[in-house]
């Protein structure tokens, strides 16, 4: 394939969950490959995203529990919470999971070129040394074909910029210790969500802002509002429909004004800290694309077609950067789809509308997982439909664990039974939702998920019984 004596068939620039995953598989379909990083290993998602936050979570899960002890005839004193060490095992687990990406570049034989890399053309890219990877030297290096996997970083808003001390981004909420007594949260999306549930449970006093009318925005409104029962419950204050006018910061904290737009009423709010959870903006800006000729929209992300082709045909894009679904495992699926179009092998492409049915997971407690159209979406876009759910308080495992909130909801087309979508909230859910999105992805109905014999007891029962709600007859119920 390297006919005009590029250094590479591929380079793939940014190592995250795309692109070190892309680098794999183009290896492994022998293709002569460099991956270009100028941080960490594994990018945002496994460095300072996805997995120092579960880490986390899982803490506050087992911090959780010791606050419910009683309901086990479990009695304790003097209860000690470090949340110091807590961030200590998140970075350890970081560590562990980086070293893994490095043996398994080294195991594919693929080049890793530390530093920066800018375009210089359309089939080169100049790198520049980087604090951040040691040993890195200024090179430039060619390529037959390369793939940008470039990621995005967090965005704040006009008046909240974030200044990694008292504005906060979720870098900086990773590594907090000590923790601030009072928090603001702005925004409800998954980061805002996670985070706000971690602190919460180690004693933060939080209130989240958010626009939108309802926390988790996306989200079905029925899962949003059992989140949001839980959350209250929990003394996480929740000021939803409400916009942020402005931050005053001080020695000791800081005053955000807010206005409910509903009602007009403006109030200032005091913490300690801001933690900024409004979305993303992609790294685009910094790697000159232009110089390649690649096009972009009015927000910076690169358009692509179903197999992630650029508008210049040697390039690829993927991930966040595309503006598709910023998902990790979104990444993943888009890196393999064009390491297998470069390498000219079999691939299953994805069209804008497989997007909408890639899973959703928010890892808050309760869980949030979900799939496809919303009842309103489902009904919008002009299907008759046919809606089963059913709830976890029947359950007899989530009885047993002591998980009685939540429910999961399958929504399907009346005339064929297609799945449309699948919404869910509760007990392990992110683990349930991938029976349900494979059965979409294989036409499988909700009849035929609920005449699959599913393990008693377990919480995936509940799936069936919700597939057999939607023909109607729930058994449990």
């Amino acid at each position: 394939m390297n006919e005009h004596s590029y250094d590479y068939d591929l380079v793939v620039v940014g190592s995250g969950p795309g692109g070190y995953v892309a680098a794999i598989r183009s290896a492994q379909l022998g293709l002569k490959t460099a991956i270009v990083e100028r941080e960490n290993l594994g990018g945002v998602c496994l460095n300072w995203g996805c997995i120092p936050t579960k880490a986390l979570i899982h803490n506050a899960e087992v911090l959780e529990t010791f606050h419910h002890a009683g309901d086990f005839g479990i009695n304790y004193e003097n209860l000690s919470v470090d949340f110091g060490a807590a961030v200590k095992r998140s970075r350890q687990v970081v560590g562990r999971q980086t070293k893994g990406v490095g043996f398994l570049m080294k195991k594919n034989k693929i080049d890793v070129i530390g530093g920066h890399g800018t375009f210089a053309d359309a089939h080169t890219l100049h790198v520049d040394p980087t604090a951040e990877m040691a040993g890195s030297v200024a090179r430039e290096i060619s390529a037959a074909n390369f793939i940008v996997a470039v990621g995005a970083r967090a965005r704040g808003l006009p008046g909240l910029e974030i200044d990694h001390k008292r504005i906060i981004e979720y870098r900086d909420a990773l590594l907090l210790d000590p923790l601030p007594e009072r928090m603001i949260v702005v925004g409800s999306g998954a980061i805002g969500m996670e985070f706000s549930y971690v602190y919460s449970t180690y004693g933060v006093d939080v209130t989240i802002v958010e626009m939108l009318d309802q926390v988790l925005p996306l989200e079905d409104p029925e899962v949003a509002a059992e989140v949001a029962k839980v959350f209250r419950r929990n003394k996480v204050k929740m000021l939803t429909s409400t916009r942020s006018e402005g931050v005053e910061v001080g020695d000791n904290g800081v005053v955000v004004t807010v206005k409910n737009m509903q009602t007009d009423v403006v109030e200032t709010l005091e913490a300690d800290k801001v933690l900024m959870a409004v979305g993303i903006r992609p790294n685009t800006d910094k790697v000159n694309l232009e110089a390649a000729g690649v096009e972009m929209d009015r927000r910076g992300h690169i358009g692509v077609d179903e197999v992630m082709r650029t508008n210049i045909p040697h390039i690829y894009a993927i991930g966040d950067c595309t503006g598709k679904l910023a998902l990790a495992h979104v990444a993943s699926a888009m890196g393999v789809v064009a390491a297998e179009t470069i390498a000219g092998a079999e691939t299953v492409p994805i069209p804008d509308e497989r997007y909408q049915f890639m899973p959703r997971c928010t890892y808050c407690h309760p869980q949030v997982a979900s799939m496809g159209m919303t009842e309103a979406q489902a009904r919008e876009a002009g299907y008759e439909i046919e809606v089963g759910k059913f709830p976890f308080m029947p359950n007899g495992k989530a009885q047993a664990l002591n998980e009685r909130v939540g429910f999961i909801k399958i929504i399907a087309d009346a005339k064929y039974g297609e799945i449309l979508g699948a919404h869910m909230v509760g007990p392990g859910v992110t683990e349930l939702l991938p029976e349900i999105s494979l059965a979409q992805f294989m036409e499988i109905t909700p009849a035929e998920i609920a005449r699959n014999i599913h393990a008693h007891p377990t919480l995936s029962e509940v799936i069936m019984e919700a597939a057999h709600g939607v023909e109607g007859h729930p058994i449990h119920m």
